[in-house]
């Protein structure tokens, strides 16, 4: 088989899989949940989020995420720190260890050096189990050494779920700087900026979707949990694009 055909059979497995997860979501669209979906998921009840990571990423979507309606657990090896933000942020925040976020959410943000992710699927694995978890670690070559070269050659989304197993990761917030999230929000409907995702899972993928509209993205779903390679710093999809270009940008990659 050739290059070209191998291409065309990756595209076609896309397709395909985007085509299914868009049947098993009860016929959501296949990059975007449409707008009525969007009201009902403004209606609904909060979540519990369990955030592993509190740093930048996983404090600042926690906010968000508080300001949304939504109950926050923040976890990270400083439980002091993690003590301070939630008392900083007040409402439905909270602080506790690992252990007790991943126990406490409905859904899990891992947001935190990708080195320690081995560590942790170790430690969490009951509390893991069966959970969605949206995926926000990146591997650094620089910071994290072997594991992130182990990783970028495996696919960053393929690697995590094996470090991370029996969980049903979403590779989402991995390739738009932690400063840039707050403005989404203040963004009218029709000028969103798309927050492209793989997984695996459409009951994950749903939840991931809900999370990521309620802080003012569009999730854009490329494709299964292999894409989540391209869902790093660096590639055509890092930075901010609307929901159309990163559909372009996605189509084309092999």
């Amino acid at each position: 088989m050739t290059a070209n055909d191998e291409s065309k059979t990756r595209n076609t497995k896309r397709r395909d899989f985007l085509r299914t997860l868009g049947t098993a979501l009860g016929g959501l669209a296949l990059y975007a949940l449409p707008g009525a979906v969007r009201s009902a998921h403004a209606a609904a009840a909060g979540l519990k989020i369990g955030i592993i990571g509190s740093g930048r990423i996983g404090g600042t979507l926690g906010a968000l995420w508080l300001k949304a309606g939504h109950e926050v657990m923040f976890s990270s090896r400083h439980l002091e720190n993690d003590q301070a933000l939630a008392t900083r942020l007040g409402g439905k925040a909270r602080a506790g260890t690992p252990k007790q976020a991943a126990a406490f959410g409905e859904v899990l943000l891992f947001a935190v050096p990708y080195g320690a992710l081995p560590a942790l699927g170790r430690g969490l694995a009951a509390e893991i189990k069966g959970k969605p978890i949206i995926d926000a670690c990146n591997p650094f070559v620089g910071r994290d050494g072997e594991i992130a070269k182990w990783a970028r050659e495996k696919g960053a989304g393929l690697a995590s779920a094996e470090l991370l197993p029996g969980a049903h990761l979403v590779r989402a917030f991995n390739a738009i700087g932690y400063a840039r999230l707050p403005d989404a929000a203040e963004r009218k409907a029709d000028e969103r900026i798309g927050m492209p995702m793989a997984g695996d899972d459409p009951n994950a993928i749903a939840l991931a979707s809900r999370l990521v509209r309620d802080i003012g993205f569009e999730p854009v779903v490329i494709g299964p949990l292999a894409m989540g390679r391209y869902l790093i710093p660096g590639t055509p999809l890092a930075g901010e694009h609307t929901p159309e270009e990163i559909r372009k940008i996605a189509a084309g990659l092999n």
